[in-house]
């Protein structure tokens, strides 16, 4: 059977199936990747179109009753995470009257900023075009995600709020972002070899490091090897070779805050063992 696996064509997210897509990892099972940004992601989720498929964690509280939640794969912010940053320091109270570039009302970086300040006046920019949205003026402020993270003070950048700090002093707990399900209809024995395959497909990564980083590089855009690694090094990691409990509790706080002011529906995580 063929299994068509959708993940973003980021540096991370090609680390993490180096394993897959290099043939490190053996299955009866034909691999299909299916490259698409996360908003295009999120939105095939929501019919339910991939047999497998990296959503928003935010998204994940919509496509519950299609797809569960595997222990890897995820992407968790430990003290860091989406930012806030503008052109000028900004205080919380000039923030609130701001216009605020977001890269999708499906992402959990957008999710998160509702629970740091409510009902925020915003547009949605495409995630790589809000650094220079701000840079001309179009916006006094952007959320950026991926590399910005790690690049926005050599392009002008001030940061307001790093939102994986404000979430880790507000519980203590790693921000969880992005995570990897699988489609429940499937079947257990299929759920089972899916989750298999993907798990050691991380492994085979952080086990090759250079190997995988190398593939990894081609989905860099333009960042180079050593802010290239950093950045894989941010969001593949032991947690994403296993979330544990503590990612599995921080999703249900982060979905429980989202649904207490009602940007998501009530929702039971399940995750597959």
């Amino acid at each position: 059977m063929k299994i068509r696996i959708g993940h973003s064509p980021d540096s991370d997210d090609a680390f993490m199936f180096w394993g897959l897509a290099s043939g490190a990892v053996q299955s009866d099972h034909e691999f299909e990747h299916i490259l698409r940004d996360i908003q295009t992601l999120n939105e095939w989720a929501m019919e339910g179109r991939l047999e497998s498929t990296a959503v928003s964690v935010h998204a994940f509280a919509y496509v519950s009753d299609k797809y569960a939640l595997l222990r890897h794969g995820g992407s968790f912010g430990d003290d860091y995470g989406p930012m806030i940053v503008s052109k000028r320091a900004l205080s919380r109270e000039e923030l609130a009257e701001t216009t605020i570039a977001v890269p999708g009302k499906l992402t959990t970086a957008y999710l998160a900023l509702n629970l740091y300040l409510p009902n925020p006046k915003f547009e949605v920019v495409p995630f790589d075009e809000i650094i220079p949205a701000v840079q001309e003026g179009r916006f006094e402020a952007g959320l950026i995600i991926h590399e910005g993270q790690l690049t926005y003070e050599k392009e002008g950048m001030v940061l307001i709020e790093d939102l994986g700090k404000w979430w880790k002093r507000e519980t203590g707990l790693p921000l969880p972002l992005g995570v990897n399900t699988v489609r429940k209809d499937l079947g257990p024995e299929l759920v089972a070899d899916v989750s298999r395959c993907m798990r050691e497909s991380i492994q085979a990564g952080l086990s090759n490091r250079p190997k995988a980083l190398e593939y990894a590089l081609q989905f860099a855009r333009g960042m180079d090897v050593e802010t290239s690694d950093e950045f894989v090094g941010m969001y593949v990691n032991e947690r994403t070779l296993d979330m544990g409990e503590e990612g599995v509790r921080a999703i249900r706080e982060l979905l429980s805050r989202g649904a207490a002011i009602g940007l998501v529906p009530p929702v039971t995580v399940e995750v597959v063992q």
